[in-house]
């Protein structure tokens, strides 16, 4: 599948000096999120939408420091992986 290329504006270049981003705190969602979020959309003729959403079956969220080293499903598998064929099978016993 092909991305399509936008344009960015020459704008967004230069981040306006009244934002400040010096108080943000990242991930103070992630239990909500975890947990399962409801979303309110307001539409522009007045009706209101409500949606649910819940982490499906299986589903785990990495922490930021770990998405540092692990940036899709294939590497945290893998890495996985190499870590369950280490695992002694018994107390004692390397696994065959």
């Amino acid at each position: 599948m092909n991305k399509i290329k936008t344009k960015s504006p020459a704008s967004t270049e230069m981040m306006r000096t009244e934002y400040d981003f010096s108080q943000a705190v990242t991930g103070k969602h992630h239990k909500a999120y975890r947990q399962g979020h409801q979303v309110t959309i307001r539409k522009n003729d007045g009706t209101t939408v409500v949606q649910n959403f819940k982490l499906e079956e299986g589903a785990v969220v990495l922490d930021q420091d770990v998405r540092k080293y692990f940036t899709n499903a294939e590497a945290v598998n893998n890495a996985l992986r190499a870590l369950i064929a280490i695992i002694p099978s018994k107390p004692g016993r390397a696994r065959s």
